[in-house]
């Protein structure tokens, strides 16, 4: 007689697969939070670094009382007093190549960045857009991470360009002593952190798409059924030698 699988048996494996699928989701659910808070910080950073004119600071040896500050689109000047006046840069073919070709990468970072943002919210676990449609939650993750990492190159490449002509008008052996010199401003450091943010937001958010690796349970062997010992009237299921000799 076959002996029938007890229920627990079979409800195990089910058990352990449920398990799996768990873990795999909640390991999912918390790369993409983490990359989401790094997109955001990163997108709002590359924003602040875009229009802050802290690119370069400037400080007069002749007159200590005043502070230059330059960023891409205007010059300020703040006295000890606390008073600060701006005044937008004149032309913008007029502004040296770094500071024109910087203007439109930023720009271009922060609408791919806002972009990334969107779309890989849309692909987020537990979402309700799009909740039964999983392919497309996925591309639209990929989509964002995508975009946020090319939003984050946008900003390292301008930044880190302005930073290396800066070190070279510094050290210039052309340029008198006495003449001041540029220097890093806040927004430069704050534009690495902002690309770097960026750049591993879209990192993060492109590998929660690959789901987690588990190792499937052990199936269980099929019971077999016992060999017949024989059939009704005598006959045997498989023939004796004796029996094929003529």
């Amino acid at each position: 007689m076959p002996t029938a699988s007890t229920p627990g048996s079979l409800s195990q494996p089910s058990s352990r697969l449920e398990g799996g699928i768990s873990m795999a989701g909640s390991w999912q659910v918390k790369v993409q939070a983490g990359g989401m808070l790094l997109a955001l910080f990163g997108w709002v950073s590359s924003c602040v670094t875009t229009f802050v004119p802290l690119w370069k600071n400037l400080n007069l040896e002749l007159n200590e009382l005043e502070v230059w500050n330059m960023g891409l689109w205007q010059v300020c000047i703040t006295q000890e007093e606390g008073a600060v006046g701006c005044q937008a840069h004149g032309s913008f073919l007029a502004l040296p190549p770094e500071l024109r070709i910087s203007r439109l990468l930023m720009c271009l970072s922060n609408g791919l960045g806002l972009l990334g943002c969107l779309l890989a919210a849309l692909g987020m676990e537990g979402w309700r857009p799009c909740e039964d449609k999983p392919g497309l939650k996925r591309r639209l993750l990929l989509a964002g991470g995508a975009a946020l990492g090319i939003a984050g190159m946008a900003t390292l490449a301008p930044v880190s360009w302005v930073a290396y002509n800066t070190v070279l008008d510094y050290w210039d052996d052309t340029v008198p002593d006495i003449v001041p010199r540029w220097e890093f401003g806040e927004a430069t450091f704050l534009g690495w952190f902002a690309g770097v943010f960026l750049a591993a937001s879209g990192l993060l958010l492109a590998c929660s798409t690959r789901p987690m690796r588990t190792t499937p349970p052990p199936v269980p062997a099929c019971h077999q059924l016992p060999a017949a010992r024989g059939l009704p009237g005598g006959h045997h299921l498989h023939p004796k030698n004796a029996d094929l000799v003529i």
